[in-house]
């Protein structure tokens, strides 16, 4: 029965949804005519709301395709590659290379969610190169719902905004430690009952070998293949230089050292992402063979960069017609102290498909869902951290977060975001249930 109900899912997502820059148009559009249908904007006012935020996105776009970029460099390395290439002779059999990338990469993603969309990325390659008969459509679908659990991690951008001194609520909430988000009871369970449950559902929507979809591993292997090193020219010897990489690898980690133990800095995107770009350097030992790696992870930037200028207009649209507003309001009014997380956690998820960034929806829903809790005695960290796993939630459904790894693979986003429908309803159910029951 529950293949069935797979197989459904992903005939329906292969036929019916499409490319992730037509989608994005789409959203476009809808927003715009909601915006005038419910909020009583003129489509000149909706016009100039998306015009003028679209371009709000610029550093954030940037900073996604150095996730991209410098996380598939240095997971590209050779002392990542052998990591990487021993992990995956752990599994076996086509199901237990299901469960073991779905946990790696859940694994990184709550240290980071950038780390985790590319290594489970590349780590899912590997595996379709070690074990035979593994489904690739199935196999970086579970890399990439590993990002579920972002938002009750480590890298939680809303547990550690409402940690930091300065946050724009403080003087509704004041300062909440992470000791009352990211590390409190109910969200270690949430975490832990992801860590069970995912890995599990992904094993079991496994196609039968008949429908099986699986690609050369030769052909992978080639793609990954190391280049050769030239010595032909003068400038070739600066290019192959290991003392010229290594020099600057050396000012970077001094600069890391000075960041975490002098400045007692907090991980964030640029940090990762120099951290990314010096150890990937030092990893690949020579300029020209980093150079190369460099250029391959380029190819796979280009649907982030032509879509994020659009996400920005929507989520332009979407505040500043206060369209996200009345989401929200209307999740408030129908909540009581008892349901009022849950009710949360939807109305994150609604959001989040239009407003595809978890600073971005706090910054629009915090006012409101922060004073509803306040008023009907829910917790705030509860309500916050509601909203975190609203937002990380149907990121199973929007293929916004999906095209790092869509374009690691080589893939399209109907190619896996039919088993993700599978696991966007399974883990809805199991997340509303936490938020609402659990201690």
């Amino acid at each position: 029965m529950f293949r069935s109900i797979t197989d459904a899912s992903v005939r329906l997502v292969e036929r019916y949804l499409p490319d992730p820059y037509i989608f994005v148009l789409l959203l476009t559009l809808v927003v715009f005519a909601a915006g005038m249908v419910f909020e009583q904007q003129s489509p000149v006012a909706m016009v100039e709301h998306w015009g003028n935020g679209f371009w709000g996105l610029l550093q954030f776009g940037m900073q996604m395709v150095l996730v991209l970029v410098t996380g598939f460099v240095l997971a590209s390395s050779p002392l990542f590659k052998r990591i990487l290439q021993a992990l995956a002779r752990l599994a076996k059999s086509p199901g237990q290379a299901i469960i073991l990338v779905t946990v790696v990469s859940m694994a990184a993603a709550w240290i980071n969610w950038g780390f985790g969309l590319v290594i489970g990325a590349l780590f899912a390659r590997q595996l379709a190169q070690v074990v035979r008969g593994v489904d690739y459509r199935l196999l970086i679908a579970s890399a990439y719902t590993g990002f579920l659990v972002w938002h009750g991690g480590l890298a939680s951008s809303i547990g550690l905004l409402i940690a930091t001194e300065g946050h724009f609520a403080q003087d509704q909430i004041g300062i909440i430690p992470t000791s009352e988000t990211i590390f409190s009871s109910f969200n270690l369970l949430l975490v832990l009952c992801m860590f069970i449950i995912i890995p599990v559902v992904n094993r079991l929507m496994m196609p039968p070998e008949s429908k099986t979809y699986s690609v050369d591993p030769e052909k992978l292997a080639e793609e990954e293949k190391t280049p050769e090193i030239k010595n032909e020219r003068p400038a070739d010897k600066l290019e192959n230089s290991i003392i010229l990489a290594q020099a600057i690898g050396v000012m970077g980690l001094v600069f890391l050292a000075y960041y975490f133990i002098v400045n007692s800095g907090s991980l964030n995107l640029n940090i990762v992402n120099f951290a990314f770009l010096i150890f990937g350097i030092i990893l690949h030992g020579r300029p020209s063979q980093f150079l190369a790696t460099m250029q391959e992870a380029i190819k796979g930037a280009g649907g982030i960069v032509i879509q994020f200028p659009f996400y920005a207009g929507i989520m332009a649209m979407m505040i500043e017609s206060g369209l996200a507003q009345s989401m929200s309001n209307a999740f408030v009014a129908i909540s009581n102290p008892t349901t009022f997380p849950l009710f949360a956690f939807l109305s994150a998820g609604i959001v989040n498909i239009f407003v595809p960034s978890g600073g971005g929806q706090w910054a629009v829903q915090a006012p409101i869902m922060l004073d509803a809790g306040a008023q009907l005695g829910v917790d705030a960290a509860r309500t916050a951290m509601a909203v975190a796993w609203g937002d990380a939630w149907t990121n199973m459904l929007q293929p916004f977060w999906a095209l790092p790894a869509l374009a690691i693979a080589g893939l399209k986003a109907k190619d896996i975001m039919g088993y993700c429908l599978i696991v966007l309803v399974i883990s809805g159910v199991v997340m509303g249930l936490g938020l609402t029951f659990f201690p």
